[in-house]
């Protein structure tokens, strides 16, 4: 049986489980609107559905899974139909230095810089797919999400071009992210977030140019869906462009220098983004500026398609455009170079099947050009002898990334997938350690890590961000691929499926006896928090230890005698004694944690530390009847279930008398 295959032992208790989850509210910050949303949705899901599959894989479900991870990795407020439990708001501020809202968009990897350059290509990419095969994301019943992945960030790109001749291009400094492991959540908290932007005297034309391709394409995928909003992308795709060509200069595209600078220069995003400018508008000048840009585009048929250099899909377009032979011809020389060869030159094939090209994202490359071969050979252009060797190449790239070398690369898919990816958010550190905790918390569903070297050589390890972080730009052509190979193929998907995971305990507390006395008690205590479903700086957590006063009042006392003393309140304070069961009299400390100093992401601030003491001014004590003190020893912490946490008011820790 293959991995992927639509064979599957169903887990209901495990899917169980996630869907109580979702009855929680006040605890995790989601809106009751995403709690309803998610509560029938699990990683398991509830079998198949829909068209079953003739390939060598199930491609319907790793189509579906590829889109489930551009959710996961969206940036600000997330839509109420955000398919995940262990994803919540995150940078909600950004633009505030510069007093815009530019909140939203997609992390770019496994970091929470959001890189422009690389976000348009993807959104590009996403839009010429749901462009070129639509039949496949409607049978699939996929549209819906494809839709809605392409809109969240479009518009996060409106928002980023607030007029003419000033565009945003990105949001979070390289070097300052990247110094900090922790979920996204938390960043807002611990990392500055500067916004940069060019202008006309500051230009940038290849991101500006990239992104007017984005919504230009957006644009014609939209608008038989909402007209109104077809014509919104379309304004600022045609104002951008005209930015990009008015002053055709990257001089102040600096901020992404030493991670997503443009070695190919602006003309391969000019002449892209005017081709498809021209495809929505009909306006003849966009192609002569296609075609223009076009000619002096650097054209190396030994590359790829990838965000730096996207001549080979400003080709593909003019060459169904024009039906010139000259953009043809580069197709073929540029896929002939990856598969049977060129004028002497030929790619590498690692020895199980993987057309190498880069250490750094090899599966990126070889699955993109995988598309670009698939959507080639359906062309009237593809010479009929080449028709079945672009075809097959491009199956066995997306075969080798999901599983014919014996491994799945894709995250969720088949059953040996990477399980740590280098990926903050999902590895879900509280403590600002890629290897606490030593497994990856989330699955991070649909992700197509780095990939092998040359030799197939695989290291599935979270620091080894070569091989194995993820990235948006990864997954771009490889959804594209996957949707291409439906269209022949098919393929069932999961019916209600979601990232939606059982968590753990994700707040406790230790404690020991300090000094235990005749008419006192001494506790040292600590409250953790790890959570990571979703990550929070939670303002509302509330430590509470019991007491039974049974023998104080039986000596004719009563919880005013209590002497309540606080030795060390790190970031929190001791509320008082509050009656649980006055009957019973049995009473409890309250501890408070609400200036949001508790949080995970750091050494010092994921725990806290308390000391108190309970004194009877009257001298009669008794530590045995109490119903948090069980458990505990003397001067040696242990994790208490019998000191209660709540959040929010709600129990999220413990037990209660």
């Amino acid at each position: 049986m293959e991995e992927g295959s639509s064979e599957k032992e169903e887990d209901s208790s495990s899917s169980a489980d996630a869907r109580n989850y979702t009855q929680v509210t006040a605890s995790t910050g989601l809106s009751e609107a995403r709690i309803a949303y998610i509560s029938s949705l699990s990683l398991e899901g509830d079998g198949y559905e829909g068209i079953k599959g003739t390939g060598n894989f199930n491609y319907g479900e790793a189509l579906q899974k590829s889109l489930l991870f551009y959710e996961l990795q969206r940036s600000g407020v997330l839509p109420d139909t955000t398919r995940t439990n262990w994803r919540g708001d995150s940078c909600t501020g950004d633009g505030a230095d510069n007093g815009l809202d530019l909140s939203g968009g997609w992390f770019d990897a496994g970091d929470h810089v959001k890189f422009n350059l690389s976000m348009a290509y993807t959104a590009s990419m996403l839009g010429w797919s749901l462009y070129e095969d639509p039949d496949a994301y409607e049978e699939s019943g996929q549209k819906e999400y494809a839709l809605g992945n392409l809109r969240f960030v479009c518009d996060y790109f409106i928002k980023c071009h607030p007029e003419d001749e000033v565009y945003y291009y990105q949001v979070g400094d390289g070097g300052a992210d990247h110094s900090w492991w922790g979920p996204a959540e938390l960043v807002d908290s611990r990392t500055n977030r500067p916004s940069y932007k060019v202008t006309a005297t500051q230009p940038g034309s290849c991101v500006t140019g990239e992104t007017a391709a984005a919504l230009a394409v957006a644009s014609l995928v939209f608008e038989k869906e909402d007209a109104q909003y077809s014509k919104t992308l379309l304004k600022h795709a045609e104002s951008l462009f005209a930015f990009a060509d008015k002053y055709r200069s990257d001089s102040g595209y600096t901020a992404a220098n030493g991670f997503y600078q443009s070695h190919s220069g602006f003309n391969d995003e000019l002449s892209w983004s005017a081709a498809w400018l021209y495809l929505a508008t009909g306006n003849k000048d966009y192609l002569k500026a296609a075609e223009s840009y076009y000619d002096s585009c650097k054209k190396d048929t030994n590359w790829a398609l990838c965000w730096d250099d996207v001549t080979v899909g400003s080709a593909m377009l003019l060459s169904d455009i024009t039906e010139d032979r000259k953009y043809s011809d580069f197709i073929e020389q540029h896929l002939d170079y990856w598969t049977v060869g060129n004028n002497g030159q030929k790619i590498n094939y690692s020895p199980k099947g993987l057309a190498w090209l880069d250490n750094w994202g090899s599966l990126r490359y070889a699955t993109t050009t995988a598309f670009v071969a698939a959507v080639y050979s359906e062309s009237k252009f593809c010479p009929k002898e080449k028709i079945d060797t672009y075809w097959d190449f491009a199956v066995s790239q997306a075969d080798y990334a999901l599983g014919s070398s014996g491994r799945s690369y894709m995250i969720g898919f088949g059953e040996d997938y990477p399980r740590h990816p280098h990926h903050r958010t999902a590895q879900g550190s509280y403590v600002n350690d890629m290897n606490t905790p030593s497994q990856s918390r989330h699955v991070l569903v649909g992700a197509l890590v780095g990939g092998p070297d040359a030799g197939d050589n695989y290291n599935d390890s979270v620091s080894d961000y070569n091989k194995n972080e993820v990235a948006c730009d990864y997954n771009a052509g490889f959804t594209a691929l996957l949707a291409k190979l439906y269209t022949r193929y098919h393929g069932e998907t999961i019916k209600n499926l979601g990232a939606v995971e059982t968590p753990e305990d994700e707040f406790f507390a230790e404690a020991q006896v300090n000094v235990p006395g005749e008419d006192f008690v001494e506790i040292k205590a600590f409250v953790y928090n790890e959570s990571g479903w979703p990550a929070r700086n939670s303002k509302a957590l509330e430590m509470r230890y019991f007491v039974d006063l049974s023998e104080v009042y039986d000596a004719g006392g009563s919880v005013e005698d209590i002497q309540l003393t606080t030795n060390y309140m790190q970031d929190s304070s001791a509320n008082g004694i509050y009656p649980w069961d006055e009957e019973k009299h049995i009473y409890y400390i309250s501890i408070g944690y609400t200036d949001g100093a508790l949080f995970p992401g750091g050494q010092e601030n994921y725990r806290k530390e308390v000391q108190f003491r309970m004194r009877n001014t009257k001298g009669v004590w008794d530590n045995s009847n109490d119903f948090s003190f069980e458990g505990l020893s003397n001067g040696s912490l242990t994790v208490s279930e019998k000191i209660a946490i709540y959040e929010g008011g709600e129990l999220v820790f413990g037990s209660e008398p």
